[in-house]
């Protein structure tokens, strides 16, 4: 297969011409062309080597097409139990036919939209994959939840991914949620394909006053999948925020979650669990900037590496100077399970204000032997005492998943993962 190189990687691929958002789309190509692909030489990227997949992986760029989505793969799709809206992909794409419960609900694609906020919140000079997406995503879906409304069952938007060799899907969500509004969202990626194909993904999440917004990632793509997914939040007055993000799978993930905490009293939580085996690669960066006084975050990821994976966790905690009374707490923990696995840990703080309450800390190590042998001297075997083990770790994240058939789906996969599911 002949690859593709730094100098004309995507070159082509900007050319396609759109007829919404050309301004927009303008200021993410003029960006992304500024900043370059990253190279291990960005210190952003620098135990990532995502180009260097990417020449490898991509012959020739084009975007995927959607696809015709069966209701069966739709319904084996669904986690057992769950009655809430969903909200159907193929490759980015909208299927409205397949979508379920949608009465009352706001949403449109955003291409259908004439005036957006689109990029507001996700700024494209942050991240050169970002200004890819906004120059060349091609349909993205715009979300609303209406001042005061309260969504008592979650929205699930459940992405089917299939796509040739070297294809490249790009979604696109905007989602607002006003004032004193409550919602929770579940990102579910299906992966129906064996192919290397590029999964470039932005999300973008605005909190009103006092709103309250959960949202719930499982990734569990193929392993040849590469896939890049920046989330932003802004959070106003009052308001709260929490996000578990769920990495079982793909050949290599950078996952950016970004939260903006711009009201006082407003509050962010951040989770996420990685669970790698084969020689996996999943990249967890996060930035909390903390830009008015007493506001909160708390952040805690938790990874489980083994064969020849390599986990990497680099947080962020930005505490502005008029940021007094914050109280900002981050961890993160992981447990290699082979002498080849790998992770790189980095969390950060950098503090301008003195009248915070803050602190970080990364562990690294291996299974608890003697906690193993006080199992098995009980009669369970090494394999299931194992497993048990590792859930006991895992499960102080899943904690955080406040939709009960969603929690179920998860537990579930992750016990099955671990060897913990008797």
């Amino acid at each position: 297969m002949s690859t593709l190189t730094k100098q004309n990687l995507f070159e082509g691929f900007l050319e396609n011409s759109y007829a919404d958002f050309t301004q927009v789309r303008e200021e993410g190509k003029n960006s992304f062309l500024s900043q370059g692909l990253p190279t291990l030489k960005t210190e952003e990227y620098k135990f990532t080597a995502i180009t260097k997949k990417l020449e490898q992986s991509i012959s020739e760029l084009k975007a995927a097409k959607p696809f015709a989505v069966s209701e069966d793969d739709v319904k084996a799709a669904i986690p057992s139990g769950f009655d809430g809206t969903v909200l159907v992909f193929a490759n980015g794409h909208l299927l409205e036919d397949q979508c379920i419960n949608v009465e009352g609900l706001d949403f449109s694609k955003l291409s259908d939209k004439s005036e957006t906020a689109l990029g507001s919140i996700a700024k494209v000079e942050k991240d050169p994959f970002v200004a890819l997406n906004q120059a060349s995503f091609d349909q993205g879906i715009h979300i609303s939840i209406p001042k005061k409304e309260i969504v008592e069952k979650a929205i699930l938007l459940l992405s089917f991914y299939k796509a040739n060799e070297g294809q490249v899907i790009q979604p696109r969500v905007w989602i607002e949620a006003g004032d004193f509004a409550e919602v929770s969202f579940i990102s579910q990626s299906v992966n129906l394909s064996d192919s290397s194909y590029f999964v470039n993904k932005v999300v973008e999440i605005k909190g009103g006053l006092n709103s309250q917004i959960r949202y719930y990632s499982l990734q569990n793509e193929g392993s040849n999948a590469i896939e890049v997914c920046n989330t932003e939040t802004n959070l106003l007055q009052d308001s709260r925020f929490s996000s578990v993000t769920i990495s079982l799978s793909g050949d290599m993930v950078r996952n950016n979650l970004n939260l903006n905490l711009l009201g006082s009293n407003s509050e962010g939580n951040m989770y996420g669990i990685y669970l790698l085996n084969g020689k996996a690669h999943v990249d967890n960066h996060t930035n909390v900037d903390h830009t008015i006084p007493h506001a909160e975050s708390n952040e805690l990821y938790k990874g489980i590496l083994a064969d020849h994976s390599r986990g990497v966790f680099n947080g962020k905690i930005f505490v502005r100077q008029d940021a007094q009374k914050t109280n900002a707490f981050q961890q993160n923990n992981n447990i290699l399970l082979s002498e080849d696995a790998i992770v790189n840990t980095k969390p950060q703080l950098e503090i301008w204000a003195d009248d915070v309450k803050c602190s970080h800390g990364c562990t690294t190590g291996q299974l608890d032997e003697e906690a193993l042998f006080y199992l098995q001297a009980r009669g369970i075997d090494k394999v299931q005492a194992k497993g048990l083990l590792l859930y006991a770790f895992a499960g102080e994240v899943l904690e955080h998943i406040q939709n009960d058939s969603f929690k179920t789906y998860v537990t579930e996969l992750v016990q099955e993962r671990l060897g913990s599911k008797f």
